[in-house]
C-alpha cells in the first residue's frame, strides 16, 4: 500500500523530515519526505497497510519541536524506490 501525506504547521526547520524518515524505517516503509516551497512537508510511504497507518498517526504529532496543524492523506500510485529519502 502507498499513500501520500501533506503535513501543515510548523514542520520545517524542526527535524520533521529526518524524524519521519527514522519512524518510516522503524516501520519498514520505503518512500520519501521533502519540504515544499509553501512550508508544508510532503511524505510518501509504501509498505504494509498497518505500518502506513501507524506512520500517519505519528505524522500528526511529529518530533517535539513541531506543531502539526493538518495531515491530508491521498492515494499514491507512482513507483516508490527502496529506502527512505529526505530532500
Amino acid at each position: 500500500m502507498s499513500a501520500r501525506f501533506l503535513v501543515t504547521g510548523k514542520v520545517q526547520g524542526v527535524f520533521f523530515r529526518a524524524s519521519a524518515r527514522n519512524e518510516a524505517l522503524r516501520l519498514k516503509l520505503r518512500g520519501y519526505a521533502r519540504n515544499l516551497p509553501d512550508g508544508r512537508v510532503d511524505v510518501v510511504a509504501c509498505g504494509d497497510a498497518a505500518a502506513v497507518d501507524e506512520l500517519e498517526q505519528w505524522l500528526w504529532q511529529g518530533p517535539p519541536a513541531a506543531r502539526v496543524d493538518d495531515v491530508v492523506r491521498s492515494e499514491y500510485d507512482d513507483d516508490v524506490p527502496a529506502g527512505f529519502a529526505v530532500s
